[in-house]
């Protein structure tokens, strides 16, 4: 094989970019490349041309303002390391697999986020969190810069450990704050990489770290990005907790970029609209209510006359009127602008039901009529038991949320999924509305206590006992509804890795760029992750020369893994090409697959002529 031939049928291992997840800091670089090519020199960045570039945005004083803890710039390296995992699909434990585009992914949250930012790029419209309060007694599961997915192997009862445990954060810890902080950043930061401009994160959390969580969002989602708050009511009473007893949490809302569409408000109801309009003066134009006619930004300012009783009215102090004087002398004159009943009051504006713009209405910040938390006990105690799991959220709270912020195809992802009320709610909320959505949790397999509740019904891990939740929700609904699991696991690709000391068993295994052990599906899954294919694109299975060949994305790419491909089976492909007639098609082979080396010459070759550059063998 030619040296250029040999560089298009490129071998994917355990070391190359694509064995990988995205690369981000290579992803900046490129992007910072863009912007500012004269900042680099001999490939590497020249920090004081970039200053002098930035000018007067630069800010290096000492006493600047900033946001910082003990282990943040690890906390930011995780962020940017890639993983060199995979997600390996269940179909056995799955629910209507080839129907559903639902996923439970079953993994550390931080590894998982990594593994879609390539499949799942801006693509996400919401994400629902609800992480650890860090009351001192929350799981936490420490990251390891080194290698993350090695610790979440070792953690997880799947290798040896050396002395690794799970643990909690205590509040006596000296890094207390810092711990929760490590934990959430980087998390937040690979979150943000997969919203839509449009999107939008909720996240719920009490007083422990409000303040923490609103500075570090300020950071990484920017301050001018926040969308509000809301003060959720979650139980009657505090049963005289602290100084003044808590009933409610925090959900902390984050825009991306297109704040305007990122929370649509909630779709208006015949209640809202009784008990918002009336016509008691009986207006020909129907139904009205009232709004201020002045504004705090700096507009006309003049005295309004009640020509009926000649009462004068100015703005109130620091405000202007919306309209100048002539606009309001023509409104007042067709009756728009009122005076009151006894028309000494104040003038105000009518807004009439038939002219309003908007099928929908803001969300105030005070919720006390969505749910309690003892709600959604007796909602997971209703399916799976009582006392199996306490304090979930109810699925009331995430419904209202979905209500104000999702449309028919959207995506929603809740990578703290808990007990699963966000997948439960949403498959509620997709049956309620006749919409569709694609729900993604992800849920680390914590162990459940071995004298609880939930670990007697048989749920080892909270996973298990999501898992369980969803497919009683699944079974209720009796629509077709489905999930798809998959499960966190290192790479299915074999990487060179030669030990001297038994150098023999080594090379006869480099023979083999498949893991023992590991499937066609496992590794097709894997290259979806790697190549950015959504988890649920659909996939053809054609029996080419008597070889499977899997068709993703109606002829985008093509995968086969068999042994013996001889030039039959590649001029195969190449017909099957012909007739799904994609834009652009990318093949993967397995690359002992070939039949001998005179086989994988020709199919470059022979897929160059059918229009096919892209063709490379794991």
């Amino acid at each position: 094989m030619s040296q250029q031939e040999n560089s298009k049928l490129e071998r994917i291992t355990g070391t190359s970019p694509e064995a990988k997840s995205l690369d981000i800091t290579n992803q900046n670089i490129e992007q910072l490349k863009q912007i500012f090519p004269d900042v680099f020199s001999e490939g590497k960045i020249d920090f004081e041309a970039l200053k002098a570039v930035l000018g007067e945005a630069i800010d290096d004083s000492a006493e600047r303002y900033n946001f910082t803890w003990n282990g943040k710039n690890k906390a930011r390296q995780i962020a940017q390391t890639p993983s060199t995992g995979t997600l390996r699909p269940c179909k056995e434990e799955s629910v209507n697999w080839d129907t559903t585009e639902n996923l439970f992914i079953e993994g550390d949250n931080l590894e998982v986020l990594k593994l879609l930012q390539k499949s799942y790029h801006k693509k996400v419209k919401m994400i629902y969190i609800d992480p650890p309060y860090n009351t001192g007694k929350d799981f936490v599961y420490k990251d390891n810069f080194h290698d993350n997915l090695q610790n979440y192997l070792e953690l997880t009862g799947q290798l040896d450990s050396d002395g690794n445990t799970l643990s909690a954060n205590s509040d006596t810890s000296g890094r207390y704050h810092s711990d929760w902080l490590n934990m959430i950043y980087p998390r937040l930061k690979l979150a943000r990489n997969l919203m839509a401009e449009n999107g939008v994160i909720y996240i719920s959390i009490d007083e422990s770290e409000i303040t923490n969580l609103r500075r570090v969002c300020d950071e990484v989602f920017g301050e001018d990005n926040f969308l509000g708050s809301i003060l959720w009511k979650k139980k009657t009473n505090g049963n005289n907790m602290g100084y003044i007893p808590p009933v409610h949490d925090y959900i902390v809302a984050y825009g991306k970029s297109d704040l305007e569409a990122a929370i649509l408000g909630f779709p208006l109801t015949k209640e809202f609209i009784e008990k918002t309009y009336s016509n008691p003066d009986s207006d020909p134009r129907g139904p009205w209510t009232t709004s201020d006619l002045s504004a705090n930004h700096k507009g006309p300012y003049f005295e309004i006359v009640n020509e009926q009783t000649g009462d004068t009215f100015l703005p109130p102090k620091g405000r202007y009127w919306v309209f100048n004087e002539e606009e309001v002398k023509r409104r007042i004159a067709d009756g728009r602008i009122i005076f009151g009943k006894s028309g000494t009051t104040s003038p105000v504006q009518k807004k009439y039901l038939n002219e309003r713009l908007s099928t929908r209405t803001k969300a105030d910040s005070w919720w006390d009529s969505h749910g309690y938390n003892s709600d959604g006990t007796k909602e997971i105690a209703s399916l799976l038991g009582p006392k199996v799991f306490d304090h979930s959220k109810p699925t009331t709270l995430l419904k209202s949320l979905m209500s104000m912020t999702l449309s028919d195809g959207d995506i929603l992802i809740d990578f703290f999924a808990g007990s699963a009320t966000t997948a439960h709610a949403a498959l509620d909320f997709q049956k309620e509305k006749d919409i569709s959505l694609k729900v993604i949790s992800v849920q680390l397999p914590e162990p459940t206590a071995i004298k609880s509740v939930a670990y007697d019904h048989g749920y080892k891990t909270i996973s298990e006992l999501s898992l369980a939740r969803l497919k009683k929700v699944i079974t209720s609904l009796g629509d077709g509804a489905g999930v798809r699991l998959y499960k966190l696991d290192s790479t299915n690709i074999r990487p060179w890795d030669a030990d001297f000391e038994s150098l023999e068993l080594d090379l006869l295994q480099a023979e083999k760029s498949i893991k023992d052990g590991r499937t066609s599906e496992d590794v097709l899954y894997e290259i979806f992750l790697k190549y950015g294919y959504d988890l649920t694109t659909p996939i053809d299975t054609e029996l080419v020369n008597g070889k499977t060949v899997f068709v993703v994305g109606a002829g985008a790419l093509f995968v086969c893994l068999d042994d013996d491909i001889t030039t039959d089976t590649v001029e195969g492909i190449a017909k099957l090409k012909e007739e799904y007639d994609p834009e652009t098609t990318q093949v993967v082979f397995k690359d002992e697959g070939f039949a001998d080396d005179c086989v994988k010459t020709n199919a470059i070759q022979i897929l160059k002529q059918a229009s096919i550059d892209d063709v490379k063998s794991i």
